[in-house]
């Protein structure tokens, strides 16, 4: 009777020390899961994605020759002893062609630089890393940016402060586009001065944001809005396309970027 009696003792403890084991195990996973749920909650809450992992220039394409990645940043610059460009050139995001979406970014450029943002784009054939759409505008001396310019197409289409709307045309974009600006752009409001919204951008860092949603399109630097269109044109504007970053022709230059969000509607 004693024996059985230790046996059962015996097998109620083997049985015991198993369950709370595996009861011990089971809370560690759950945690460990919990946790990493929570990491990955936190990464994308705001249902942003990087495009830039701030080490390489990882899913970009570009030449190298102008871009680089140092401190952190993306940096695309011409010096003295750099080959001359013959094209804007840029550096292209190969991740996709982001329709409606949210686009947010800083960026720090020299007093004579002039650099842009790219969306709603497409490669231009037998020309190396350029592109044909449209473009937040930026430059050194803030003289356009902010503004909506479209490359390689139909030029100006927004200064900074308008708010615009493009009509449908029928007339060839070179018969329209006339001195660097989109001839039927129609302003049908004023969001402040050119004067009073450069006061907006700083000399150092500034952030910046596109909001793309169908064929509205709106420019913000440092959360003040700086031009917006509504592009009626069926026959010139663009729904979705690649991104993109500048580097202009000029003989010397330097523009730096960080912290490339995306977030696809």
């Amino acid at each position: 009777m004693l024996q059985k009696i230790n046996f059962k003792l015996t097998l109620l403890w083997v049985i015991t020390g198993l369950f709370i084991a595996t009861g011990c195990n089971n809370s560690e996973g759950a945690s460990s899961d919990s946790n990493k749920e929570s990491a990955d909650s936190s990464s994308n809450s705001d249902g942003f994605v990087q495009l830039f992992d701030g080490k390489t220039l990882a899913g970009w394409k570009g030449d190298t020759a102008v871009w680089r990645v140092e401190d952190g940043t993306i940096i695309g610059e011409i010096t003295p002893a750099s080959t001359p460009l013959k094209t804007n050139t840029f550096l292209i995001w190969e991740g996709g062609t982001p329709s409606d979406f949210e686009l947010t970014w800083e960026y720090r450029i020299s007093p004579k630089g002039n650099s842009g943002v790219q969306y709603r784009s497409e490669e231009v054939q037998d020309v190396p890393y350029a592109l044909r759409g449209y473009q937040f505008d930026i430059d050194g001396a803030n003289t356009y940016t902010g503004q909506n310019y479209e490359e390689r197409a139909r030029a100006i289409i927004a200064f900074r402060g308008q708010k615009v709307t493009l009509p449908a045309v029928t007339e060839p974009v070179n018969v329209l586009a006339k001195n660097n600006v989109w001839s039927p752009s129609v302003v049908t409001d004023s969001l402040g001065s050119q004067d009073s919204l450069k006061a907006q951008i700083h000399d150092g860092w500034n952030s910046c944001r596109i909001v793309a949603k169908g064929n509205h399109l709106q420019h913000y630097v440092n959360d003040v809005l700086m031009c917006d269109v509504t592009d009626n044109d069926t026959t010139n504007r663009k729904m979705k396309g690649l991104l993109g970053l500048q580097v202009h022709v000029m003989p010397t230059m330097k523009v730096e970027y960080r912290n490339i969000r995306l977030k696809e509607e």
